[in-house]
């Protein structure tokens, strides 16, 4: 009985670090999608064009909610502000991403197949799920309440 009061004890104080993993996974999708941002936003009617060739719907709009969101997802992100709101968007952008670009092309990453796309799904799946955790602007403005 001891050694399962020992192990369920050690379980009970790592819980009181949850906020640590949800702050790591925020800083490595804000770092993820820091780039794709940038370059959209860098030459935006070329990515329209691109949008287009894969007979994306409203392809320039398209490219304009993509970088935007991968933009504002970044900010977001990192501040751990609007963490929930912004993951739908980021959600949605990666679905997109795996269906019409990676998916063709395998799983494995170094084939541009849907690994990639696909962890971030799942990371921004458990922001949407769990939240920013305590050390969020989130977090503080919800003790402020």
């Amino acid at each position: 009985m001891k050694t399962l009061s020992k192990i369920t004890g050690f379980g009970t104080s790592l819980s009181a670090m949850h906020s640590v993993p949800l702050l790591l996974l925020r800083l490595i999708l804000a770092y993820g999608f820091y780039n794709p941002a940038k370059m959209k936003w860098s030459n935006i009617s070329g990515i329209a064009q691109w949008f287009e060739s894969m007979n994306y719907p409203l392809p320039t709009l398209s490219a304009y909610l993509a970088a935007t969101a991968e933009a504002a997802g970044v900010i977001l992100l990192l501040a751990g502000f609007a963490t929930r709101l912004i993951s739908v968007p980021l959600m949605f952008t990666m679905v997109i991403a795996i269906t019409t670009v990676h998916l063709g092309n395998g799983f494995e990453a170094g084939n541009n197949g849907f690994e990639i796309p696909l962890y971030y799904l799942l990371m921004l799946f458990v922001l949407f799920i769990s939240g920013p955790g305590k050390i969020s602007v989130d977090a503080l403005l919800n003790k402020k309440v």
